[in-house]
């Protein structure tokens, strides 16, 4: 009886099941590993910006409104960066000839966009409205944390798509009076799950959870 023989392509399906067998498990630990860690998270990134801004002296010690440098948040899906002029509206009088504020000088005078470093930066695959937030009385320290507290600031919460369905299944822990939105540290007298339910009846809440709201 003849031997039967196997095809000579599966030799190569033999090897090359064996480097899967081999390098599976090794591949699995190096895509765990980045899933947990901070670029992918990104849970303390934090950039060298191309000027020494410091949001807990302006927001924090001067008391500058989020929406003063960010002016679009409540009309638009992003949230603008200042131009070079928004900051020399005080520093055509303050500290003028600091050597720190040479770049915005020079993008004032030659308009020229500062390259500022983004923070938070959501994959492309992601649709997020921050009009829709504010102007619902979702914070600002929410998402971005206490950055009146931040000299330079870092990203301090996931961003991930888990994170973004606690909120929406549960919001109320984030709402707050609308006039309270850009308010660092906003404690309000009662509990912050009643107001957060009151406020969602006021507001006619109901965050949808399906996939389109974010993946359009």
């Amino acid at each position: 009886m003849p031997r039967f023989q196997f095809p000579e392509w599966t030799e190569n399906f033999k090897k090359a099941l064996g480097l899967l067998l081999a390098g599976g498990p090794v591949y699995l630990i190096a895509v765990i590993a980045y899933g947990v860690s901070p670029e992918a998270i990104r849970i303390g990134y934090q950039p060298e910006q191309p000027v020494p801004y410091s949001h807990a002296l302006h927001v924090g010690e001067l008391g500058l409104d989020c929406r003063y440098c960010h002016n679009t948040v409540e009309e638009s899906p992003h949230s603008a960066v200042p131009p070079a002029a928004t900051c020399m509206n005080c520093h055509t009088g303050i500290h003028a000839d600091s050597p720190k504020l040479l770049p915005i000088r020079e993008s004032a005078s030659q308009d020229v966009p500062v390259e500022w470093v983004r923070v938070h930066d959501l994959p492309d695959y992601v649709y997020f409205n921050h009009s829709a937030h504010v102007t619902r009385g979702v914070g600002c320290e929410s998402c971005h944390g206490r950055v009146d507290q931040m000299e330079k600031v870092s990203q301090v919460k996931a961003l991930t798509m888990e994170w973004c369905l606690e909120c929406h299944r549960d919001p109320y822990p984030n709402l707050r009076p609308i006039e309270e939105v850009t308010t660092m540290g906003y404690d309000p007298d009662t509990n912050r799950r009643e107001l957060g339910q009151e406020l969602a009846k006021q507001y006619n809440l109901n965050p949808r959870t399906d996939c389109s709201t974010c993946h359009r």
